[in-house]
């Protein structure tokens, strides 16, 4: 069983990432459109577009975890929850819009054979088996964890009652209900509590995931172009995107309360994985071929899981844990805020969508 405590389980999986360029290699079948190409150009905006957007997504990623700091801040004020329903909106607009699209696109490219690519949707299938994935890894990592957490509360407390009646027995005082009755109450909470918090580190870190996968493919095809009219409305496109992600992902490493060291382990992936990948573009702009049918069926099939995370975790884990949360039930401002503030972060998401 997968050990959700830490961050250090997704490093194989960015290691993955960062081999991917060496996959999507290959001969052309069909003709790449006519662009403008500048490469001195090009290459002064594709070192803006690091610069940006590796500041824009540290200081997305850091804002919510100001809270310990910040006291309106806080995962349990009224401002984290419409700072949170407008990033949950920001990624499931990243899900609907930009991230499934493309790899639609991408999976029913000319470039690529009919059969089977052309006869049957693999985008969407693809989305729904990455969304039912994400669905079961929460469900049996989150029971796991609390039956095994629940046994070991309740071999700890059986001894205590042991240790209590010994007590007892010794002095001959009569407290054993009262303190039994305590005691019981506390452990009532302890599991809840327990199960909660690993449900919140499981999203973060399965919420990550799915933004990595999409980050990396979105930095090396903008590292890979050679055309400054491209890139120019993509750096700040992408630096918006990367901000208002990095807040809905800081959100959810706040509310798992991780030790400093996984904060700052999770906070550096998010940061530096577009920028990463904009670097790796840089350097197999020669021999990198985004018509290629290897990068074609790569970069669609590993968008189409992204998207099916991202808009599972967006509707399930982010916006109905915390529309159903009890005080925003009873609050109508804090309700109308939050519904506000969510198609906001969607809407200004999917603006986006006319530049990147």
């Amino acid at each position: 069983m997968i050990n959700f405590k830490q961050p250090q389980v997704l490093t194989f999986f960015y290691c993955f990432l960062i081999l991917i360029p060496s996959l999507v290699q290959g001969e052309c079948t069909c003709e790449p459109e006519e662009e403008d190409r500048n490469k001195s150009l090009a290459l002064k905006y594709k070192i803006a577009a690091i610069a940006s957007i590796l500041v824009a997504g540290a200081i997305g990623v850091c804002f919510p975890l100001l809270g310990k700091v910040i006291e309106a801040l806080r995962p349990d004020k009224n401002l984290f929850f419409l700072i949170k329903a407008f990033a949950a909106g920001v990624i499931l607009s990243t899900g609907f819009i930009h991230v499934l699209p493309d790899a639609t696109e991408s999976l029913t490219s000319p470039c690529l054979n009919e059969k089977p690519w052309g006869e049957f949707p693999f985008a969407g299938l693809l989305a729904m088996t990455a969304a039912i994935g994400t669905l079961m890894v929460d469900v049996f990592a989150t029971s796991h964890y609390t039956k095994s957490h629940l046994h070991k509360t309740q071999q700890s407390h059986e001894g205590d009652e042991e240790k209590t009646e010994q007590t007892e027995n010794h002095l001959h005082v009569h407290t054993h209900a009262t303190h039994g009755h305590s005691h019981g109450s506390v452990s009532m909470l302890e599991p809840a509590d327990s199960a909660q918090l690993l449900r919140h580190r499981v999203v973060s870190q399965v919420l990550e995931l799915g933004i990595v996968v999409h980050s990396v493919i979105i930095g090396i095809s903008l590292g890979a172009s050679e055309s400054p009219k491209t890139i120019k409305p993509l750096v700040a496109a992408l630096t918006f995107h990367q901000f208002f992600e990095g807040m809905g992902l800081g959100g959810c490493i706040s509310q798992a309360k991780f030790k400093g060291r996984s904060v700052a382990i999770m906070s550096l992936f998010f940061s530096l994985t577009t920028p990463v990948g904009i670097a790796i573009g840089i350097a197999i702009t020669n021999a990198y071929d985004e018509n290629s049918p290897t990068a074609l069926i790569v970069e669609g099939l590993l968008n189409a899981a992204s998207s099916g995370i991202l808009i599972y975790m967006a509707l399930v884990d982010l916006l109905a844990a915390d529309f159903m949360n009890p005080k925003l039930q009873n609050n109508g401002i804090l309700q109308v805020g939050a519904s506000v503030s969510l198609l906001l972060g969607a809407g200004l998401m999917s603006l986006l969508a006319i530049w990147a």
